[in-house]
């Protein structure tokens, strides 16, 4: 019996990660790679449950949309944001891994160098 259970268990966590994968799916963005919707999914599914939307509405969700944003289109695109909110974002991501990020030069990099 005690077999029986546990694949049960384990066949209820798989089908409770793949409905979080299938609602997470609808906010892929149309100009994403498919690296680049993996690890901003991986954010999204890993936040999820703080940022479920309150019966009475409130806007949790979006904020995590807006959060994992933030941080993919820093990561991808070198888009620069407020320290603060670089913070939240960056932490809230720590452990996500992604390979082969593009590198890029700050305004305040090229203009160290200009000067030099």
């Amino acid at each position: 019996m005690v077999g029986g259970e546990a694949a049960a268990a384990v066949e209820e966590l798989v089908s409770g990660v793949r409905q979080a994968a299938d609602f997470a799916e609808q906010f892929r963005s149309y100009s994403e790679s498919e690296k680049q919707w993996k690890a901003r999914m991986e954010f999204i599914l890993r936040h999820l449950p703080d940022y479920r939307d309150p019966p009475d509405g409130g806007g949790r969700l979006d904020q995590l949309l807006s959060l994992s944003m933030v941080w993919a289109n820093h990561l991808f695109l070198g888009c620069s944001y407020n320290k603060d909110l670089l913070d939240k974002v960056m932490g809230m991501a720590d452990g996500i891994e992604v390979e082969d990020l593009p590198q890029f030069t700050t305004r305040s990099e090229l203009m160290k160098k200009h000067q030099s």
